[in-house]
């Protein structure tokens, strides 16, 4: 199992101030959407400044097959190490963007986005017509037929993903609350016990570890129990 930490402070200098203090432990560091936009690519080559971390850009795809190909080439060309497309866009987007990629020299981990953690059940039925779990069971088979690296998703699904799929096909776990903190916008989560129970292979934490008076020290709590 490895960690990820969410870059999702406020602005460009806490994010990178972060990064400093966690300067040389064995984690990934994500980079998400408003980071992303608001700092743009030039802040992955100020990352890379301060450490060699694995880095995730997590902009989780969501258009035609065409447009998310040319896309994830442009997301390859920055050098991160793992990306994120929704599932939903269905099995041939998902194929296309693998098959764009297998072109570059070294593509990152592709995985597909099952269903946000921000879903109840119920939430998750108006929009889809069906159960969060037959979903998530649906969108992991389309995606690892697509030849996509693993899964977002819950923890709670992640051992029936596996099952459904293979022992192999990774899964990302956000909504992870190490030390029971407050679930904050998130409805699915869990604690490392459960990540570990689950088979999670990646699991994402934010605000635990980047609101705590000393980051470096919680993170390496974590690191010591996963």
């Amino acid at each position: 199992m490895k960690l990820c930490v969410a870059l999702d402070m406020p602005s460009r200098d806490e994010n990178l101030a972060l990064v400093k203090q966690l300067n040389g432990l064995d984690l990934w560091l994500k980079v998400g959407l408003r980071s992303f936009l608001r700092d743009g690519a030039k802040f992955i080559d100020e990352i890379r400044q301060v450490s060699d971390f694995k880095i995730f850009l997590d902009l989780k795809l969501h258009d035609i097959p065409n447009t998310m190909s040319d896309a994830a080439d442009v997301i390859a060309g920055l050098g991160v190490d793992m990306i994120t497309l929704h599932a939903s866009a269905g099995k041939r987007a998902m194929s296309e963007v693998m098959a764009r990629l297998s072109k570059c020299q070294n593509h990152p981990l592709v995985f597909a986005v099952s269903a946000l953690t921000s879903f109840s059940d119920d939430e998750f039925r108006v929009v889809y017509n069906d159960s969060l779990e037959n979903s998530v069971r649906k969108f992991s088979t389309a995606a690892y037929e697509a030849g996509v690296d693993g899964m977002v998703c819950s923890v709670f699904e992640s051992a029936m993903i596996k099952m459904a799929t293979s022992q192999d096909f990774l899964t990302l776990t956000p909504g992870i609350r190490p030390f029971g903190e407050s679930a904050n916008d998130q409805s699915r989560v869990a604690d490392l016990s459960v990540a570990k129970r689950e088979n999670s292979d990646f699991i994402v934490i934010g605000r635990p570890i980047y609101e705590a008076q000393n980051p470096r020290e919680v993170a390496k709590k974590i690191l010591a129990q996963i």
